[in-house]
């Protein structure tokens, strides 16, 4: 298990354990924070789970895939730590993890 804070835009947070192998956003699903809507089931064809890691995290994450990229291309409010939560899978490494969600999903 890994542990992950996620920090509501209103700035509450939510503290989970996360299974390893699982992704970021049905981590978020599994445990009800709210401002991850998953639309797409976690199939990297929406930008509904949009989250921005925090900096200290990034270089520990896989490569943004093109697919990714693309999608998050639609969201007007993606920042240079902007990733799919549905992209993101829990390892050893995230634990302690923290992100942010955005005040609304595209």
């Amino acid at each position: 298990m890994a542990s992950v804070t996620f920090i509501e835009h209103n700035g509450t947070e939510y503290v989970v354990e996360a299974e390893i192998g699982k992704s970021l956003m049905q981590t978020a699903l599994d445990n009800l924070v709210p401002g991850i809507d998953a639309d797409c089931g976690g199939e990297c064809s929406c930008a509904t789970c949009h989250v921005m890691v925090d900096e200290a995290w990034l270089g520990k994450l896989t490569s943004l895939a093109d697919s990714e990229d693309a999608m998050l291309d639609l969201n007007p409010e993606r920042e240079s730590n902007s990733r799919l939560s549905c992209q993101i899978a829990m390892t050893e490494e995230l634990d302690g993890m923290v992100v942010r969600l955005p005040e609304f999903q595209f």
